[in-house]
């Protein structure tokens, strides 16, 4: 199983998880956060990241969602990452999380692919015509 980690801002990567846990009725295994806001300076992020990382690969890998492409979750974790080791996507969001932890038993450079598709699949423009309210 590979591992999962969401770094973002705020409290978005518990949120996510909170969030994942209420669809899927139990919280799963080997999912984590580490959100900015508890961290006073980028080095202290790293420092967690890389501990996150370590705790959470079982030997398959870990594959990461950060919020933002270019913001300092992300930058952080580009510094840890490892092709076929740590791979991650950034945009997360619900559907993204949701895709990832469905597909999390095939290879790692697949599930980043699955779950960028997953979160792009999610994003809409809803028009009132398409809703039955």
């Amino acid at each position: 199983m590979i591992g999962l980690l969401i770094a973002a801002h705020g409290r978005l990567g518990e949120s996510l998880i909170e969030s994942a846990t209420y669809v899927l009725g139990s919280r799963p295994d080997r999912l984590g956060a580490i959100d900015l806001a508890g961290y006073d300076d980028a080095n202290a992020m790293l420092k967690a990241a890389r501990e996150q990382i370590e705790s959470l690969d079982l030997g398959n890998g870990v594959l990461v969602l950060a919020d933002v492409y270019g913001a300092t979750p992300c930058n952080t974790i580009c510094k840890l990452l490892r092709p076929g080791r740590v791979e991650a996507v950034a945009g997360a969001n619900l559907p993204m999380l949701l895709k990832a932890l469905t597909y999390r038993n095939e290879a790692l450079n697949l599930l980043a692919d699955r779950a960028a598709n997953g979160g792009q699949a999610g994003v809409f423009h809803i028009r009132f015509d398409h809703c039955d309210a």
